[in-house]
């Protein structure tokens, strides 16, 4: 009798630490996926290939990062991308012109900020549902990318401010890392500090979790899901920057699924589509996931529409866990 309830409790505290470290399974996961794949494959744990893996998925890294903030307060955004590509042609659009560099970058990043602003203002003050309101601004920014753009890409012919991320340098001898790495890095690092140590952070979580608990407990909810929103759209706008640094040209068409690609990565990396229950940590694994499934699936010569199958199939089966956790819970 004894034994076995050591091993009920064993079994309650297993469950009970994958839900509070959500980002445990996707870890595993990776793990799991890259020891497969370098088996499979001659060339995939080679140094340059990790690198470009890491490259490829910097610019949904970053538009999961805002995206992971948004979810965590049961909302969602739909329009990150193409926010994040009206900033790039902004960007471009005003360097072309002869505005230096940083001021087109700060420019094109405040675009960014209040858009996130508007959007957040919506579904607070209105009371908009955050699906519609970012769906509607995802048609009206699409549209405006191509109006921005007269419906050709605008070229950054010369290097500087605004390719800057896209700049290498090799570590201990032989690592290529760009600086749009290590951006990427502290960004993250800034806001897992921000949700883990600040009150701010404590704040976004409650409002996920039950906002009108959260209201009763004396959290400015509104106040709290519009910074959320403003902190994005900062992040959105930096995105448009990391997309400059891969690839020197501001393209209206570009990024037409890295709304979708985002939530897949959020998703994927343990943050609960319901609100309250994630971390920034699980979202970077579940961005690698992308990417790893991508370049190790292409690597044995899997058609890319597979490749899409198999990765609807993970988000599905994501969710699933997610809602079967929240039940027994």
């Amino acid at each position: 009798m004894t034994a076995v309830t050591a091993q009920g409790r064993q079994r309650e505290s297993l469950g009970e630490f994958f839900l509070r470290a959500p980002a445990a399974g996707p870890a595993l996961a990776l793990v799991l996926a890259m020891i497969v794949f370098s088996l499979s494959t001659s060339r995939f744990l080679e140094l340059d290939n990790l690198s470009l893996m890491v490259n490829q998925a910097l610019v949904v890294g970053t538009l999961a990062l805002g995206q992971t903030l948004i979810i965590l307060t049961a909302g969602i955004d739909l329009s990150n991308a193409s926010a994040m590509v009206l900033a790039t042609l902004i960007m471009a659009k005003l360097f072309a012109g002869g505005m230096p560099g940083v001021f087109a970058l700060i420019i094109g990043v405040l675009v960014a900020v209040g858009i996130g602003l508007v959007i957040g203002s919506l579904v607070t003050k209105v009371k908009l549902p955050p699906f519609i309101v970012t769906l509607g601004f995802f048609t009206m920014l699409t549209a405006a990318d191509k109006l921005v753009a007269s419906g050709q890409a605008v070229p950054v012919a010369e290097h500087g401010v605004l390719t800057w991320l896209g700049s290498q340098r090799y570590l201990f001898g032989g690592i290529p890392v760009t600086y749009g790495m290590t951006v990427a890095l502290v960004m993250y690092l800034v806001v897992w500090y921000s949700l883990t140590r600040t009150a701010w952070g404590k704040h976004v979580y409650a409002v996920g979790d039950n906002a009108e608990a959260a209201r009763l407990s004396g959290i400015k909810v509104n106040r709290t899901v519009i910074s959320v929103y403003v902190v994005a759209g900062m992040i959105f706008g930096i995105a448009a920057w990391q997309a400059l640094g891969r690839i020197p040209n501001a393209d209206p068409n570009a990024f037409q699924l890295g709304n979708l690609q985002s939530i897949t990565a959020v998703v994927l990396g343990g943050t609960s589509l319901f609100g309250g229950r994630g971390s920034v940590l699980g979202t970077m694994v579940g961005a690698l996931i992308v990417t790893v499934l991508q370049s190790g699936l292409s690597q044995l010569g899997v058609d890319s529409l597979y490749q899409d199958l198999a990765t609807g199939a993970l988000v599905i089966a994501a969710v699933t866990v997610d809602r079967l956790a929240r039940r027994k819970s």
